[in-house]
Order: structure tokens, then C-alpha cells, then sequence
């Protein structure tokens, strides 16, 4: 699909990445104020322990039932009914608030209604973007997303730790409120076309649904070799992510300067890394050996970390994990949008949605008791050297080599998918299966 099979293409992804940058700015902008206002009023680490719980592991579940309701729905209408429901239920917790019920149960309950909602949003989202992008557009518009991601994870604590000052913790939630509303009002007027499923009519149950994208990612080698490397990845460098601070406060000193310093050069690399992507990434072809590169070098660089005696070395080193954490997860997108077809990427990017939700915390339910019993620097250097291991491991096997070359040899025919440019990998444009209904459907 090229720009001239959507010619309003620029005006659409425009809207759709300024909705999301709105709504995601008031999410994030919650995310940091609420675990604020948690810990200077409770100082309690199972506190925020619980608040983790509430705010992650509903969205980790309800990721698998949200692909399969992204392939059977329309997927502009989920995004919106979630981002007003949890409008909403933050809405809900301010009122409560003002009232005088501060309750913690009440937070957690917000937490986990935001978490259920975020995990039907979530794949409804990268499921819309190809609907809505030229397949040689895909990696510039994702590299993008990244980039507005990286820049509100740099932008946000800032300005919700002015709010929270100035104010105080219900005014964080009108605002997120208000930013939900406005990326629901930008979003609407986005044309998006509704999937028609090549199986429409039959009687296929959700669970049938969930059960065939489970079967097609088992049979899609690729597909399920790419998610495989990411879930890797994200365990093995969710620790350092999380123990960096750590490292910082026992060996470069506890002034919140240089925890602020960690948290910018990580965030900076990663927005630095998405717009590289967005600038250079749709002239490189051979995607995979890029990840597969970048994979090797975030490897090295996390052990980097446990021998780094420079303070400065150090921030730098994470500024550059931040950028191959860019040039591994932006192709890795871009591979899935063209390969899977569109009837079902919901699913498949639920799944993905499970391997972010749950690989970060998992890795750090492992490493974080070990870095109370040994130093944060051996730590890094293990996980690095297992990260290069198991790389190592899965390059190994014959068959991930021949199905992660696969994607490299047939860039220009990925879209068209399994079954060739008449099977089911037809775009939403194309005669079959999937096809825009009339232009009512598109409002």
C-alpha cells in the first residue's frame, strides 16, 4: 500500500499520534503523581508494591481477551471507549477524593480499572496504525510513536512533579481527565476503515478467536521467533533499567542530581533512538540483522555498566542502550504490521502487550532480591553476558536462523503475507478479506 492508495494519510496519522501524545502525557503525568503521593504518604514499600500489582497485572491479563476484541471490533471505537473509561474512573477517584474518601483500596481500585482498560487500548493501537499508514511509511510513523513515547517519559515526571507541588493530587487527576478527552475528541476525527473478517458470519467464539491466534503465532515462525527475542530482551534488561538508581546511590552518591542524570541519558537515548528510526529506518532493509545487532551490542553494553567506574562512562552507556532499545523494538513493530494480517494483529500485539507487561516486573522479582545479597555491578554484568548467551543460543537453531532470515530475504513481500498478495493479507483497501465498508463506516 502506497501514498497513493491513502491520500489522506498524513492528515490521519497526524491526528491519531497528537491524540495519543495528549492522552498519553495525562497517563503518565498520573503514573508519576500517584507513585509520589503514595510514597510521601505512606513511606511503605508494600504500598507501592500493591500499587504495581494493581496498576500492571490487569492490564498483562485482559492484553490477551484485548487482541482477540481488536479483531473481532472496530478498533478506532476501542481506543476511544477506553481512554473515556478510564477518564472516567480517574474522574470517579477525584471526586471520591474531594469528598474525603482517600482511602488506599479506593487508588488501587482506580489503578486496576485504568490497567483492565489500558489492555484493550493498548493492541487496538498498534493494530490501527498500519490501517491508517502507507506499508513504506510504517517504520517512519513508528519510529515516531517511539519518540513521542521516549519524549513524554522525559517530559512527564517534570511536569507532574510541578503540578503535584503547586497543587495537589486530585488536580493531576482532572488533568488527565481533560487530556483523555482531548485525544478521544482527536482521535474521532481520524478516518479509520473497519476490518471485514474473511470469516465473518461463522460462529467463532472468543475463545476460538484467542485459541487461533495462539495456533497462528505457533505456526508463524517469524512472528514467533521475533516475540520470543523481545520477551528475552525485556527480561534481561528490565533489571538494569530498574537497578541503575541503585547502582548510582551505592557508587556515584545519593544526591537526586544524579538519579535525575540516569533517568534523562536513559529517556534521551530512547527518544534519541526513535527518531534515528523515523529519520533512516524505512531505507534499512535488512531489519532483522539490525535487531539481531542491536541485541549483541545492548548485551555488551549492559555488562558495560557493571565495570563502568566513571560516572559520566556511565550515563553515556545507558544513553546508547536507550538508542539500540529504539533500533531493536522499532523494526521488531514495523515486521509485525506487515507481516501478520490485519485481521489479526490484535492478537498478535495482545501477546506482545503480555510479554511488556509482565517480562519488565518479572525480571526485576528476580534480580531485585539478588541485588540485596550481591553488588548491582555483578548483576549487570550477568545480565549482559546471559543477554549475548542467549542470543547466541537462539541463532543456534537452524530454524530460528532460517525463519529471522526469511524476513530479511523478502522485505518488499512481507505484506503480503503467507498466503501472497491475494490471501488473507490483503489490506484494508484491497478487494479481500479485509475491506473499508462505505464512508459511514469511517467516522
Amino acid at each position: 500500500m502506497s501514498d497513493v492508495d491513502m491520500p489522506r494519510w498524513k492528515r490521519n496519522v497526524g491526528l491519531f499520534l497528537a491524540g495519543q501524545t495528549i492522552s498519553l502525557f495525562g497517563s503518565m503525568v498520573v503514573m508519576y503523581a500517584v507513585m509520589w503521593h503514595l510514597t510521601i504518604e505512606t513511606r511503605s514499600g508494600s504500598v507501592l508494591m500493591l500499587s504495581i500489582v494493581f496498576g500492571m497485572l490487569p492490564q498483562a491479563f485482559v492484553s490477551i481477551f484485548g487482541g482477540v476484541w481488536a479483531d473481532r471490533h472496530h478498533r478506532k471505537f476501542l481506543i476511544m471507549g477506553s481512554d473515556t473509561v478510564i477518564a472516567l474512573a480517574t474522574l470517579g477517584l477525584a471526586l471520591l477524593m474531594v469528598s474525603g474518601v482517600d482511602s488506599l483500596w479506593v487508588i488501587y481500585a482506580a489503578l486496576a480499572v485504568r490497567s483492565v482498560f489500558a489492555g484493550i487500548q493498548t493492541p487496538a493501537v498498534s493494530a490501527m496504525i498500519p490501517q491508517i499508514t502507507p506499508t513504506d511509511q510504517l517504520m517512519r510513523v513508528n519510529g515516531l510513536f517511539q519518540s513521542i513515547q521516549s519524549g513524554m517519559m522525559l517530559l512527564a515526571p517534570a511536569l507532574a512533579a510541578v503540578i503535584y507541588a503547586s497543587f495537589d493530587i486530585v488536580t493531576v487527576f482532572f488533568v488527565d481527565v481533560v487530556t483523555a478527552l482531548l485525544g478521544v475528541g482527536m482521535l474521532a476525527l481520524v478516518a479509520v476503515p473497519r476490518l471485514v473478517r474473511s470469516d465473518a458470519g461463522e460462529p467463532v467464539s472468543y475463545f476460538g478467536d484467542l485459541a487461533a491466534g495462539v495456533r497462528y503465532i505457533r505456526g508463524n515462525a517469524p512472528v514467533r521467533w521475533l516475540i520470543t527475542l523481545f520477551a528475552l530482551v525485556m527480561f534481561l534488561v528490565g533489571a538494569p533499567s530498574y537497578l541503575t538508581p541503585l547502582m548510582v546511590t551505592r557508587t556515584f552518591g545519593d544526591e537526586v542530581w544524579k538519579l535525575t542524570a540516569n533517568e534523562l541519558f536513559w529517556g534521551g537515548g530512547m527518544l534519541l533512538g526513535g527518531i534515528i528510526m523515523a529519520s533512516v529506518g524505512p531505507r534499512i532493509t535488512r531489519r532483522v540483522r539490525l535487531m539481531v545487532g542491536s541485541v549483541l551490542a545492548t548485551g555488551v553494553l549492559v555488562a558495560g555498566l557493571g565495570v563502568a567506574t566513571n560516572m559520566w562512562v556511565f550515563f553515556t552507556i545507558g544513553l546508547i542502550i536507550g538508542i539500540m532499545f529504539a533500533a531493536l523494538n522499532t523494526p521488531a513493530l514495523t515486521i509485525i504490521q506487515e507481516r501478520v494480517e490485519p485481521e489479526m494483529q490484535g492478537r498478535v500485539f495482545g501477546f506482545v502487550g503480555i510479554v511488556m507487561t509482565v517480562a519488565m516486573p518479572l525480571s526485576m522479582v528476580v534480580f531485585g532480591p539478588l541485588a540485596d545479597q550481591f553488588s548491582v555491578e555483578a548483576l549487570l554484568v550477568l545480565a549482559g553476558v546471559l543477554l549475548v548467551a542467549v542470543l547466541g543460543a537462539i541463532l543456534a537453531f537452524p530454524g530460528a536462523r532460517r525463519s529471522l532470515a526469511q524476513v530479511d530475504a523478502a522485505p518488499a513481500a512481507a505484506s503480503e503475507g503467507p498466503a501472497g498478495p491475494e490471501g488473507p493479507a490483503a489490506t484494508a483497501d484491497q478487494p479481500a478479506p479485509a475491506v473499508p465498508q462505505d464512508t459511514a463506516d469511517l467516522r
